[in-house]
């Protein structure tokens, strides 16, 4: 969720606190906040002590591509760490906010969320803390925890349980000399599996994480900051780690024939269906696919039975960023297969990747787009291209480590651009990624790129209206879209992320995500707290209306589509990014195929992938629907194959912590 759709950025000067020295038991520190391993803000906290309290004062301030994302918080606990209170108030991200008190008098809880007020009983052991952020308050709960006997789990206020568990130690080296880290897991806090390292005195050194919109977010002891890199290494494969035990139970190991019987196949090549289908797979590859009757199926072979039901290829999201394990089951839970990463951490990435492919994690493949950047104020991550030389440096390193292509970020400069396509083709990889700021799609595209993240590179062309639509009409309009036919620009809409930002906090959510109740706990007031005041909602509403018509407009003008969500809702957003295509005009089979056989084609993956075919890949879906009658039906999701593994929807929900 990226810096094109930045709708409000705040300002907060905050102190300097004073410096601590590694192991003192100090009344404040400092934990440098990381995005992409980029140091992008500081969380600082002072502590007063009295006889009766503990006063822990937070600052918490970072800039995510020139955004500023500022928060304040006030803990105040018992000497024995017992919670009295908490405020915190600001922004966890650039597109959300936060203004949370909680007030503790005897075994009552006073709790206010925004503007609502409610008094409850206080369950036993209950702690205040309000999400990711501010990292101070999670280093009280994990001591509260520790002095109160490591029950299995806390209740946190305003909502919600955490489980701690001690994950073991890290033996590393520090300035030459040994240093032990005690790791834990903690779980409910945000979506999914954070890891936190302290030191042998329990003051927080690491906190890994996800923030506000989903984006992994690293807090790090500002003395040992040093560490970052090793333990975001040690944070893929321990998170991996914790689904491998889960795995075997999870899926079904591939059988060696399997025949799925009676349903539709969509054939997203040819555009048509094949009724009462035989798809009989072998080995991980679809062998035979027919009408019945035309398809001999093996005697003693395993038999799924599909009547009334319909038969896809595994779908495709091509704009992912696979932040956290989780991603991995929600992805297939929504028949999601394949993936396009489109910027990671490298080694973060990899480490996932590896753990899927070797079978030691849950997800679908992955396609890996790496990121460069240039230096400047929005900059983005610590993969930075300055100089050809440093562009065809960073362009060889991902192509040697199996990226299959190169995402361009924002603050690169034009001559970079080119320096980097140049390599990049040279090496065999294409080009994708947003239009740097001071260029144009016309000049983004003449300098080597092959695709464009986000439909508003487009929009960005042409004229708008005084409602702020688009003036589709224009001379302006039709030359870019002329321009890009004759390039074959691929475009990646992410019309989903557009929909959510630009929305009305009051509108009902379960518009945008039916299933919004299903969610993880931790993800629901992330997500309701995203949009707009209703007044400046119905201002932008003529132009999101228009950047779903320009959808169409692509489509009939042959230029190529692309589904892709840039996250949202982990998994389902595809469904809405389809639904989304079709309120725009395209039919349900042409809104299918750009998450099927388009990608695969774009992606030169479509002699092995994409589609119901002999000899290809068994990445298939089973819907209890017809989507091509209804494209809500996409959601509908009875089974996945993967390589001709089964997985079943509901036990990768249970996986990637969804509420059943």
């Amino acid at each position: 969720m990226r810096q094109y759709l930045l709708l409000l950025a705040m300002a907060l000067h905050l102190p300097v606190a004073a410096q601590t020295q590694p192991g003192s038991l100090a009344d404040s520190g400092t934990f440098v906040l990381h995005k992409f391993e980029q140091p992008i803000g500081k969380e600082t906290y002072r502590l007063t002590r009295t006889a009766q309290t503990l006063t822990y004062d937070v600052d918490f301030r970072f800039v995510d591509r020139g955004a500023t994302v500022p928060l304040q918080a006030k803990l105040v606990v018992t000497p024995d760490l017992s919670p009295v209170s908490l405020a915190i108030k600001g922004s966890t991200s650039r597109f959300s906010t936060i203004n949370d008190t909680i007030r503790i008098q005897g075994q009552t809880a006073r709790i206010q969320v925004n503007d609502k007020v409610e008094t409850r009983p206080l369950a036993p052991l209950s702690f205040p803390v309000a999400g990711y952020s501010p990292g101070t308050v999670q280093m009280v709960l994990l001591q509260y925890w520790q002095q109160h006997g490591r029950p299995t789990s806390l209740p946190i206020l305003p909502t919600g349980t955490v489980r701690i568990t001690h994950d073991g130690q890290d033996k590393l080296t520090f300035q030459n000399k040994p240093l032990v880290l005690e790791r834990y897991v903690l779980k409910g806090l945000v979506w999914g599996n954070e890891l936190l390292w302290t030191d042998q005195q329990g003051r927080l050194m690491c906190v890994i994480t996800n923030d506000a919109e989903g984006d992994k977010l690293e807090m790090m002891w500002q003395p040992y900051e040093s560490l970052l890199p090793t333990l975001i290494g040690k944070a893929a494969t321990y998170g991996m780690r914790l689904f491998t035990s889960a795995t075997d139970a999870a899926t079904t190991k591939p059988k060696s024939v399997l025949a799925i019987t009676g349903g539709t196949v969509v054939d997203v090549v040819q555009g048509r269906t094949i009724p009462n289908a035989v798809v009989l797979v072998e080995n991980g590859k679809i062998k035979q696919v027919g009408a019945a009757g035309t398809v001999k199926i093996p005697k003693k072979v395993e038999v799924i039975r599909a009547d009334g039901q319909t038969i896809l290829p595994g779908l495709w999201d091509m704009h992912a960023h696979f932040q956290q394990p989780e991603w991995g089951p929600a992805y297939l839970a929504a028949g999601v297969t394949t993936v396009r990463d489109c910027g990671n951490e490298f080694s973060y990435i990899n480490a996932i990747q590896q753990a899927i492919d070797a079978g030691q994690g849950v997800g679908p493949h992955i396609l890996k787009a790496g990121i460069i950047d240039g230096d400047g104020p929005g900059a983005l991550g610590i993969v930075r291209a300055n100089t050809p030389a440093e562009a065809a440096q960073v362009v060889q390193r991902y192509k040697a480590n199996g990226f299959a292509q190169i995402k361009l970020y924002s603050s690169l400069k034009p001559e970079i651009v080119r320096a980097i396509c140049t390599e990049a083709h040279r090496v065999g990889l294409s080009v994708t990624g947003h239009i740097p700021e001071g260029m144009t799609i016309y000049q983004g595209v003449q300098a080597g790129m092959d695709q464009v993240n986000h439909i508003q590179y487009v929009a960005k062309a042409m004229p708008r209206n005084p409602d702020r639509s688009i003036n589709f009409q224009d001379t302006a309009s039709t030359r870019v879209l002329q321009f890009l036919k004759q390039h074959q620009t691929v475009i990646d809409p992410t019309e989903g992320v557009y929909e959510m930002f630009l929305r009305s906090t009051k509108d009902d959510i379960k518009a945008l995500e039916p299933a919004f109740a299903g969610l993880p706990q931790a993800l629901q007031p992330l997500f309701l707290n995203m949009g707009m005041p209703p007044a400046d909602a119905d201002k932008a509403r003529p132009f999101q209306k228009s950047l779903v018509a320009l959808v169409k407009i692509l489509y009939d003008n042959g230029i190529p589509i692309v589904a892709g969500t840039d996250m949202v809702f982990p998994g389902t957003s595809l469904a809405r990014e389809l639904e989304l295509y079709v309120e725009a005009g395209l039919t349900p089979m042409q809104a299918l195929q750009t998450a099927t056989i388009t990608p695969a084609r774009v992606m030169k993956q479509d002699q092995r992938t994409g589609s119901v075919e002999a000899g290809k890949q068994a990445d298939l879906i089973i819907i209890d629907g017809n989507p091509l009658q209804q494209i809500r039906d996409v959601r509908k999701v009875k089974l996945v194959l993967k390589d001709g593994r089964l997985y079943e929807p509901a036990r990768m929900r249970q996986l990637a912590d969804y509420q059943q």
